[in-house]
């Protein structure tokens, strides 16, 4: 867990950008089934696999993805203590947004499932096709563009390898939640139990402030 220090650091950060599945939402993806649907070995990268392929190919496999992931963002379910972390966050005037390797359209139909849709705009919420996928920190930079910030101001909070990898090399502060063991200390900043854990110290910071 992160120093006693931790809630006060975090609290005075006014530019959040999340991860969504996994993240904001419980995980439901089945990455090893996609794989094998969509004949993608095992240790690749199901995006960058798709991006490989000759167009007729890779344009059916993103149909395919895309009707499976519609169906799971239609059934999201928020993760613990998502909605109040970013319920909290929004009420203090934090800029918020979404980066995602997820499509856009499905990234907003997540939101409006866990009933968070009205704490970003539109326009913060970054898809894949919006910027390069995570690792890559291109989409980090762009909201840094628009919010008219430094990419250090920026805090990023995933649940994975790549969100934290993003963060690093954008240059932007990372926080891992949703996993009770940090898996990645050389990339976390900081580490929290799960977004409930986060949003109650940022909570506590906030009703002593």
């Amino acid at each position: 867990m992160p120093m006693m220090s931790a809630p006060h650091a975090l609290a005075e950060r006014r530019h959040w950008v999340f991860d969504l599945d996994g993240t904001l939402t419980v995980a439901v993806h089945d990455f090893a089934a996609i794989r094998r649907a969509l004949d993608i070995r095992a240790d690749e990268d199901i995006l960058a696999h798709i991006a490989a392929l000759p167009a007729h190919e890779a344009d059916a496999k993103r149909a395919w993805l895309l009707e499976h992931e519609r169906g799971l963002a239609q059934a999201s379910r928020p993760a613990a203590g998502a909605a109040a972390l970013v319920r909290a966050l929004a009420a203090r005037g934090c800029r918020l947004g979404i980066l995602t390797r997820n499509l856009r359209e499905l990234a907003l139909l997540s939101l409006e499932g866990i009933g968070l849709a009205d704490c970003f705009d539109p326009g913060d919420v970054l898809g894949r096709e919006d910027a390069p996928p995570k690792p890559d920190p291109a989409g980090l930079h762009v909201l840094a563009g628009r919010w008219a910030v430094e990419p250090a101001t920026l805090t990023m909070v995933g649940d994975y390898a790549h969100d934290l990898a993003c963060a690093r090399a954008a240059g932007a502060q990372s926080v891992l939640v949703n996993l009770p063991v940090n898996r990645w200390p050389d990339l976390a900043d900081w580490h929290f139990a799960d977004c409930r854990n986060l949003a109650a110290a940022l909570g506590a910071t906030i009703d002593q402030g």
